[in-house]
């Protein structure tokens, strides 16, 4: 393993796969993200396990997806089983440890890190349990706390003071480890820009509001949300909850000033490896757990699989047989399973159990698969039943239990503007796609059985009046630093 290189995992929080200068965005800067890309490969077509935090990084943990492993919602935080890549590593005898937001259950439950650096995890170790009561008729609605932050624009928070406090010690860390002979697996998370909506106002000022995208799909002019989207956009206060238009575009330039904070912390963590002298040595491998909706279709946080929500950015820099001709990008579909199949693969550590990832590094050294399918799901705050994914070539399926579903060809809609799931052009694909879903899991048994285990869960606080008052009303709080 002595040639083995080093392997630095940075995972952001809600960053919208669109929301990079090196993916085109009319205004977004993220100067490092960019060099980051041209020393490696980026998959352009990559998506989260599930578009909420909790489920997605127990999914990325285990590399399993969220309805194999049970962690449906923010109440169902991982424990540490099944095993996942850091146990691999563990067993491998690599140095593995974490600095920054893990978002599991505590710190004393062993996740496979040799060490927890200051790491973020769910309020209290129990998350957002008021978010497991979701049957129509029964929903919390939480109607107390505005879902992007009560206080929009420029400014400090505890997460972009937290997220300082994580750089900073992932640098010292770089530092002490510079001398190192063998080979580590560093996994780096920045909250970043996660709500809420304020940003250090050097990176706010890059946004001047009368430079901004033009709005998209807003209802006020004409777009209808799909009967399951509305009901879940009434769980929280979001669109409804700006005082105005201003306000609205304000939170809009602070989500981008967040975005280009965070592609500054991770230049400061880069420019710490290169002084360590293990820049050359190092895979760098940069991710987000999910991302934003930003106002398109009237929908703030995440929370549905349309592209700016399930959409992830996906960095590999380099991968090692590519080092000196690394690929540009990919547009095989992946997700951040893949991520933990890499990881796994980088030191040829073992994890027992069939997985449906694949290491990026087959995926950026192989032509683009049209084939190759990747699931994402959602079970949580505000869903009146499952809503699950399927992404394969240029057609996404989007399966709504108890609902009509959607049909979008991406390559000619990249917008999601129309849903051809009742276009009869479209009928075999539509029945194509259902099948191959269903091949994965059946969608009906999968939303029986988190409904199931959350009910359990309910029961085992005592109850819905009581789990109903349990949890962070919305942005989990940050640890002291």
């Amino acid at each position: 393993m002595k040639n083995t290189p080093n392997l630095l995992v940075i995972l952001s929080d809600q960053h919208q796969a669109r929301a990079m200068s090196c993916e085109n965005h009319p205004v977004v800067q993220t100067p490092n993200l960019d060099a980051l890309a041209a020393r490696g490969t980026r998959f352009t077509n990559a998506y989260t396990p599930s578009p909420i935090c909790v489920p997605a990084r127990a999914a990325f943990a285990t590399g399993r997806p969220v309805h194999e492993i049970g962690n449906w919602d923010n109440a169902m935080p991982y424990q540490g089983t099944p095993r996942g890549w850091g146990h691999a590593l563990q067993d491998k005898g690599v140095r593995v440890e974490s600095i920054g937001k893990l978002h599991y259950r505590q710190i004393d439950d062993d996740a496979g890190f040799d060490v927890q650096h200051i790491p973020m995890h769910v309020a209290d170790g129990v998350g957002m349990v008021w978010g497991s009561i979701r049957r129509e008729d029964e929903r919390i609605f939480n109607k107390d706390v505005r879902m992007m932050g009560n206080t929009i624009g420029p400014g400090e928070s505890s997460y972009t003071r937290y997220d300082r406090s994580v750089t900073d010690r992932t640098c010292d860390w770089l530092s002490d480890t510079q001398h190192s002979t063998d080979p580590w697996c560093l996994y780096v998370g920045l909250v970043a820009p996660h709500h809420p909506l304020i940003s250090p106002q050097e990176f706010y000022d890059l946004y001047p509001l009368d430079g901004l995208p033009p709005d998209k799909l807003r209802l006020r002019d004409g777009y209808a949300q799909h009967p399951w989207i509305e009901k879940v956009a009434t769980a929280m206060v979001a669109e409804d909850g700006w005082k105005d238009e201003e306000e609205r575009r304000t939170a809009i330039a602070a989500y981008y000033g967040l975005t280009s904070y965070m592609d500054h912390n991770v230049g400061r963590i880069i420019q710490a490896l290169k002084d360590s002298g293990r820049f050359d040595d190092t895979t760098v491998i940069y991710s987000s757990d999910h991302g934003e909706n930003l106002g398109v279709r009237d929908l703030w946080g995440k929370m549905n699989m349309y592209e700016e929500s399930a959409a992830i950015p996906l960095i590999v820099a380099p991968a090692p047989d590519l080092k000196t001709n690394p690929r540009p990008t990919s547009a095989t579909t992946t997700s951040l399973l893949d991520i933990s199949e890499t990881i796994i693969d980088h030191f040829g550590a073992k994890l027992p159990g069939d997985r449906p990832g694949q290491s990026l590094y087959d995926l950026a050294a192989s032509k683009d698969d049209p084939n190759r399918a990747v699931l994402s799901e959602y079970h949580a705050i505000g869903s009146v039943s499952a809503s699950l994914m399927l992404r394969k070539g240029d057609l996404k399926l989007i399966e709504y239990v108890g609902f009509a579903p959607e049909l979008f060809n991406l390559a000619e809609d990249p917008e999601e503007l129309t849903n051809q799931a009742q276009n009869p052009a479209y009928a075999d694909d539509l029945a194509r796609m259902q099948n191959e879903l269903r091949q994965i899991c059946d969608p009906e048994a999968v939303n029986v059985q988190a409904f199931k285990d959350q009910d359990a869960l309910i029961e085992a606080y005592g109850g819905k009046e009581i789990a109903s008052k349990l949890g962070a009303p919305s942005a989990t709080p940050p640890p002291v630093t």
